[in-house]
């Protein structure tokens, strides 16, 4: 296998985007990173997307996006892996490159959510579940996510007002990120004061949809321009569980996140204490405790103290969500790992700005699919 890494990468702001069709979200970001990259040609394209058959009634990503940027002859396809469709089609991508098969490939994320009914999406989202045991008997995506909070909660003794500064955190950190959908600093307070959506999980618990794409440019590292960054593909790791939670040895323990994680650190050599940044899926803030504890950050049942601690701020010991997170950056859920993936990049690049942390080597982003049924690890290494 061949060294791989990333030269480009693109990303559109999350938002309602309605003067913006699904082709113009996915092509604003691929072009941007094949801008970034400085190439005009690529072999392959992989687009990750979930929902584009049921919100958009458009299926095929794979050729109409790599029409729409002028690669019409190019190897494309879609990929969809629930809400870890991003990093799905970004690994790969990656094994197509680390193979030899190829030698550059783009990957877009894109998802646009906004023009369909709240119920419509509902259901689409619904069905990262399992439709026979879960999805049949009345079950939403934020119900499984509540069941298993609630759950947590009486193991290991949390309040739900514990779960904050997870909030806290990734909404001080989109103040200053151009593509957040949101720019507005949460309390505790106001996170105490927000309305309940399924007991125990209230509004600031969850992260909101929205319209977006991003997009990587990836070449063998060979090729890497002179003149770019060194940033090496230094793991990839995917793991799958059941689909239904209920049929889980331990409904409390992402074991596909401890998994791909585990198989991710042996890939690049290292440990959980080398991770200079993590960008985790906190699509609810108890998946954000639960990926700490699976990544090997907190032990069972200390996810929240990490937060309260203080050690998940930027300058912390593990700095997560630094744009923002699916909390507060958005979460269009084809195109989060793609987002997720681009700012470990423009972390390990030194372009984070406010929120930049000291002298990273070693970034890792981790995209959620299902409750913890499909997660897709990278590690990514700046070499020089």
């Amino acid at each position: 296998m061949r060294d791989v890494a990333v030269i480009g990468i693109g990303q559109t702001k999350i938002d309602e985007h309605w003067n913006k069709s699904l082709r113009e979200l996915a092509g604003d970001a691929a072009l941007s990173a094949m801008i970034d990259a400085g190439v005009s040609e690529v072999d392959s394209v992989y687009v990750g997307n979930m929902l584009s058959d049921i919100s958009n009634l458009q299926a095929h990503l794979g050729s109409q996006v790599a029409d729409w940027i002028g690669q019409r002859f190019a190897d494309a396809v879609k990929i969809e892996s629930a809400c870890s469709s991003g990093s799905a089609a970004f690994r790969a991508g990656y094994l197509a490159v680390a193979s030899g098969e190829i030698d550059c490939a783009l990957i877009v994320g894109v998802e646009k959510m906004t023009d369909s009914p709240g119920a419509e999406i509902t259901t689409g989202l619904a069905t990262a579940a399992d439709a026979d045991w879960e999805v049949d008997h009345g079950l939403s995506f934020v119900a499984l996510n509540a069941l298993i909070m609630k759950r947590y909660l009486y193991e290991y003794g949390w309040e739900a007002r514990d779960f904050a500064e997870f909030t806290i955190n990734a909404h001080e950190n989109a103040m200053y990120n151009p593509y957040a959908r949101f720019h507005m600093p949460i309390t505790e307070s106001s996170f105490s004061k927000s309305p309940m959506i399924c007991d125990p999980i209230n509004l600031l618990d969850a992260s909101p949809i929205g319209d977006g794409a991003a997009a990587a440019i990836l070449v063998n590292a060979d090729m890497v321009p002179a003149n770019l960054p060194r940033i090496i593909v230094a793991g990839s790791a995917a793991a799958t569980d059941s689909l239904a939670v209920h049929s889980r040895k331990a409904p409390l323990w992402l074991w596909a996140a401890e998994q791909s994680t585990q198989k991710a650190y042996v890939q690049a050599g290292i440990g959980p204490e080398q991770i200079s940044v993590f960008e985790y899926h906190d699509a609810f803030t108890i998946m954000a405790a639960l990926s700490l504890e699976a990544a090997g950050f907190a032990e069972p049942g200390r996810g929240p103290s990490l937060a309260k601690e203080g050690v998940i701020k930027v300058g912390g010991k593990i700095p997560v969500a630094t744009f923002g997170g699916l909390k507060a950056r958005g979460h269009p859920v084809g195109a989060t790992g793609l987002y997720q993936i681009a700012e470990v990049i423009l972390q390990l690049r030194g372009e984070a700005g406010q929120t930049q942390v000291p002298d990273p080597e070693f970034g890792m982003a981790q995209n959620i699919g299902g409750s913890g049924s499909n997660i897709v690890t990278h590690i990514f290494q700046r070499l020089d």
